[in-house]
């Protein structure tokens, strides 16, 4: 069974840091652009962040340019969000995903192929 599984969330002062993991397993994920989107109630998801496999290209939504990063390493099938100066309006519940597509075309909006289910994050004022 293939399954992305999410972790690192939690209740944060706005100001702070976290950083959300997101492991991969049941397949290998050579050639997968990994990322991140996220939630709140009565919105659509929105992007956040994505990285390609093998060249690293990296795409972040405006709203947390500057404030997040994105990496991966393969060998262990993972992909990290680290998230800082975080602000209440990034409380949301975060979604890992998996796609074939390019990172641009993950930015975008394109298909994705694998999801995880969620972490939620809090950020108090």
């Amino acid at each position: 069974q293939v399954q992305l599984v999410e972790s690192g969330g939690g209740l944060v002062q706005a100001g702070g840091s976290l950083r959300l993991s997101c492991a991969g397993s049941g397949r290998s994920f050579a050639g997968y652009t990994k990322g991140w989107f996220r939630q709140t109630p009565g919105k659509d998801r929105e992007f956040v962040a994505a990285i390609s496999w093998g060249r690293y290209n990296t795409y972040l939504a405006d709203s947390v340019k500057g404030r997040f990063t994105i990496s991966r390493d393969y060998a262990k099938n993972t992909v990290w969000l680290q998230m800082n100066s975080l602000k209440p309006e990034d409380t949301a519940v975060y979604y890992c995903a998996a796609s074939s597509e390019t990172a641009q075309g993950f930015a975008r909006g394109a298909r994705m192929d694998y999801w995880g289910q969620g972490t939620k994050v809090t950020v108090s004022s």
